[in-house]
């Protein structure tokens, strides 16, 4: 075909539609609304012209575009990810990249690249740090304009990447000004793909979705032709092109480019190689070589591999860049297409192929620097493997799998490592090859595959390895062996996972101690919930703690501290918990150890809010949720947090701000335990203030989550409680004394009084004849601490009042326990009690202050079925209730200077008074932007100024915040 002007269609055609839909996505982004599309399509079908097009068409948007590469069969880690960051570390510099991350630390994104340094840690919140890391990097570019990533086929990635795009897409703020693009080849997804399974869960979630981009029509296939020839198709030249191509762009510009006199290729492998044969012969041997080095090769590693200077390698490749085969790609080389290299590197004989990756891999190892990193590592693995040179492709897949490890690859680690089994018998001397002998390969293995999730494979290695082994001759390594299976058993919900740790710790002699016993045993410890166990799990945490202070293990003495403490903890006996807490954080903070550090704030305000010291345990709690955000756990540990900071703020009364933090926790989406807690939370203060609708369906939402597992006493007697208080509340009484009947005699509540006061003191609204079996069940129930007392006071007053002996008195000492414990809600329920034994006594003042200062706190809280509930009875009794300023809290110090601002307006002012912006006023009170922003709107207009300067100054001329 005579007059074609280039290969590739200088008109974009027939993707209006698609590049519309892009367009709109990225307005919905400016408006702060994250949004994900995965762009599917056959090879060759458009879906990278279509990213193009659209970033031409981006304006002021930051477009970062990384693609997933393919080696051999598999994909790098996380590799367009490292392409990302790179553009970054380039576009920012290094300075520019740590001031957008918390503390500046950038030593974690040194897995990715190892431009930043040495990663700081390694182990399993290694990786969580990292994709925290990652998200909080790309939200605060989204900060300051809108971002688009572009992460292009997505079919080669590997279970990192494909791990890492998925913590994105779930996490993210669904107010972050990020677009994410995801491309990938429709035709490559067969039935067993693993990216089948992640994009039909991804795309659940609200914010996601996904285009497929089809065949042209005829009708476009002439205007594509059109514009690549100086001419206007023939009917017999448009008939052929849309008949061989079948609409396909790639095949419609690989059938032009041959010209009038070229032949018909005869399969689409020709085709495809067409434009490459006509390409002079020195550049087609330099093809074939890119070809063996995958989609995308590096300029300095082409030339040490085909031996040429950068001369004698640019003058080669220009005619295949101006041919469209080959496209420049930073300071490298991409083919046009996969499919184009995929065919260059099909036209290989098996003799080149070994002898092309064997150049390879020596080019890597005569110099390291050429692809330095993990990347560098794991193709060296694959083209020593590829050359079939079993003795090189052992040793470099033992180095790949060392190299993956330090990047938190752990499913490319346990690749290599399987591909170092796999060679071992064909390789003599493997052992002194690697220098480890084949069983300690096979433990490694065994612990990267739980590392990776692999839970299956890992106790089936572990079998394997126990199988080679003889405790009697060996005990340290069948303990080692014993230790990891007890923890991959523990975590997929195995059973026999105590039996394994307590062989385990009868392997390992205690003289001389060793950190591997204080390991044991620490792991033991921590795993024994049984309360027949109580005193075994003491023994081991103290023993645990004895041995690594004897071998100096202080990650480990932390763990065993936090263990001991916690099952030592007495609620009666606060201070000595808060002491030993003090210590384990220290010697957790001396150690680095981020995860016993989230241990003990997690432990300790749990503890604090079982003893009734609510605002000493939201305190803990923020200051654990800080230490998250500064160490990247901010959505794992943090998220946790969030339930032990707004059950204390839900205690206090404070109900308004355990919403604003509820709000935050589900919005960065946390595992589906955590989410279910805090909903059941905030279905509390809805039922409370009336929204039986709102308190529902949030119920159900976490009725969802507690039938599809295995919970304790602290999530399931709430739920059950709830539960209860709905059938109540619906008037479905029956059902509610059924479901009564149920939990006595399935639940045992000794067990658990911490969590079984509560629901005995609701049992008591639907007890009906189980009356008897619920006092009685009370007298057995141990009372420790001062909110297990106020519980106590107030069933034995609630109970003495459905016998029909109502005692002011006992539920005085209830008011009083409750009012010591600064619990509003709890208080202003036994007041109306106490109201109610007033008047039947006769006392009708008594019972008029009382029910004014329960009214009072009702309204303070908005509890409106409360507040009716007094508000009737007051009526029917006709005793008036007011507000006695005798019964009004003390004024502060903002509502004697007039200011009316509420607690959490206050702590918000604080912090602008410190200089504090929105987000990270947000960080520190674990509530959105968006609600620190209303906050600081309402401030202003209180204070009656314009700007926060003036707030702050006028905070600190008013002394608000001296103390």
């Amino acid at each position: 075909m005579s007059g074609v002007s280039g290969q590739v269609s200088p008109l974009f055609v027939g993707r209006a539609a698609e590049l519309t839909f892009l367009l709109d996505a990225l307005a919905r982004v400016r408006s702060r609304a994250a949004t994900t599309v995965f762009i599917g399509g056959e090879a060759g079908v458009g879906k990278s012209r279509l990213i193009r097009e659209f970033a031409e068409r981006a304006g002021e948007a930051r477009v970062l575009v990384g693609g997933c590469l393919e080696l051999g069969t598999d994909g790098l880690p996380f590799a367009p990810f490292t392409a990302v960051l790179r553009r970054l570390a380039r576009d920012l510099g290094h300075d520019g990249v740590a001031a957008l991350l918390p503390g500046g630390r950038t030593r974690g994104l040194a897995r990715l690249l190892p431009e930043f340094g040495e990663p700081d840690d390694e182990g399993p919140e290694a990786r969580a740090r990292l994709f925290e890391q990652v998200l909080g990097l790309i939200e605060r570019l989204a900060e300051q304009g809108p971002t688009v990533l572009v992460i292009e086929d997505a079919h080669w990635a590997d279970r990192s990447t494909r791990d890492l795009l998925s913590f994105l897409t779930r996490y993210q703020r669904a107010d972050t000004r990020v677009l994410t693009l995801v491309t990938y080849r429709s035709d490559e997804l067969h039935r067993t793909h693993p990216l089948r399974p992640l994009l039909a869960e991804l795309t659940r979630i609200d914010w996601v979705t996904r285009l497929e981009l089809r065949r042209l029509t005829r009708r476009e296939v002439v205007q594509q032709a059109a514009s690549i020839l100086t001419r206007e198709p023939t009917a017999l030249d448009v008939d052929v092109i849309y008949a061989r191509s079948e609409g396909n762009p790639l095949f419609v510009e690989a059938l032009l480019s041959g010209g009038e006199d070229g032949p018909m290729p005869e399969s689409l492998r020709d085709l495809l190689l067409a434009g490459v044969e006509r390409l002079p012969e020195e550049t087609q041997e330099l093809l074939r070589v890119a070809s063996a080095g995958g989609a995308r090769i590096e300029h300095s590693l082409l030339a040490a591999v085909a031996g040429l200077d950068d001369g004698a390698l640019s003058s080669a490749l220009r005619p295949a860049v101006a041919g469209n085969v080959l496209l420049v790609d930073g300071e490298g080389y991409a083919f046009r297409h996969a499919l184009i290299r995929e065919a260059v590197h099909d036209d290989l004989l098996p003799g080149e192929r070994a002898r092309l990756h064997t150049r390879f891999a020596k080019a890597l190892e005569h110099d390291p620097a050429l692809l330095p990193g993990t990347r560098g590592a794991i193709e060296l693995a694959y083209h020593w493997y590829a050359a079939h040179d079993a003795p090189c492709a052992l040793n470099a897949a033992w180095r790949a799998a060392a190299a993956a490890r330090k990047s938190a690859a752990f499913d490319e680690q346990l690749r290599m490592l399987t591909r170092v089994l796999e060679l071992w018998d064909t390789v003599p001397g493997a052992a002194e090859r690697v220098g480890h002998d084949y069983i300690d390969v096979l433990r490694q293995t065994t612990t990267v595959a739980h590392l990776a999730g692999e839970f299956e494979r890992s106790i089936s290695l572990a079998k394997a390895a126990l199988r080679e082994i003889d405790p009697a001759t060996d005990p340290l390594r069948a303990a080692k062996l014993l230790r990891q299976r007890g923890l991959t058993r523990y975590d997929l919900g195995r059973a026999g996972h105590i039996d394994d740790l307590r062989e385990a710790a009868g392997l390992v002699p205690a003289d001389p101690p060793s950190s591997l016993r204080a390991q044991i045993l620490e792991t033991l410890s921590r795993m024994l919930h049984d309360p027949g166990t109580w005193a075994e799990k003491e023994r081991l945490a103290e023993e645990a703690i004895h041995v690594a202070q004897q071998v100096g293990d202080a990650r480990t003495e932390a763990n065993a501290l936090i263990t001991l403490t916690w099952t030592q903890c007495q609620y009666s006996q606060m201070e000595v918990q808060v002491a030993a807490f003090a210590r384990a954080r220290e010697i957790a903070e001396r150690a680095g150890t981020y995860n016993a550090l989230m241990r003990a704030a997690i432990s300790e305000s749990d503890a604090l809010e079982g003893a009734g010291w609510h605002e000493q345990a939201a305190k803990v709690a923020r200051r654990g949720i800080a230490d998250a955000e500064a160490y990247g756990l901010a959505r794992t540990s943090g998220a946790f947090l969030a339930i032990n900071l707004a059950e204390p703020l839900m205690s206090l009364g404070r109900w308004d701000e355990a919403l604003e933090v509820i709000e935050r926790g589900v919005e960065v989406v946390p595992p589906p335990p955590y989410r279910a807690s805090l909903q059941g939370f905030a279905a509390e203060i809805m039922m409370a203030r009336g929204d039986v609708e709102r308190a529902e369906a949030l119920f159900h939402a976490t009725a969802k989550v507690i039938a599809m597992g295995t919970y304790r006493d602290q999530a399931i007697l709430p739920h059950l409680r709830r539960e209860i208080e709905l059938l109540i509340a619906r008037g479905r009484d029956g059902e509610a004394s059924e479901l009564v009947a149920q939990t006595l005699r399935e639940q045992d509540l000794a067990a658990s009084p911490r969590y079984a006061w509560p629901v005995l003191i609701t049992c008591l609204r639907a007890a009906g004849p189980l009356l008897g079996e619920l006092r009685a069940l009370a007298g057995r129930l141990e009372v420790q601490g001062a909110l297990q007392e106020a519980h106590s006071l107030t069933f034995a007053a609630e109970a003495a009042r459905i016998c029909g002996h109502s005692d002011r008195p006992a539920w005085d000492k209830a008011v009083d326990a409750w009012a010591a414990l600064r619990q509003p809600y709890a208080e202003a329920r036994c007041l109306f009690g106490a109201a109610q034994a007033a008047l039947a006594a006769g006392e009708r003042d008594e019972a008029a202050g009382r029910l004014s200062r329960s009214a009072h706190l009702a309204a303070r809280l908005g509890a409106v079925p409360l507040g009716a509930e007094i508000d009737s009875f007051a009526r029917r009794a006709r005793v008036q209730v007011g507000a006695p300023e005798a019964t009004v809290p003390a004024p502060s110090a903002s509502e004697e200077a007039g200011l009316g601002l509420t607690a959490r307006e206050r702590e918000v002012l604080r912090l602008v008074a410190t200089g504090g912006s929105n987000r990270e006023i947000a960080g520190e009170l674990f509530i959105s932007a968006k609600t620190v922003s209303v906050h600081v709107s309402n401030i202003l207009a209180k204070l009656g100024v314009s700007s926060r300067g003036e707030a702050a100054a006028t905070a600190h001329r008013l002394h608000l915040f001296d103390a």
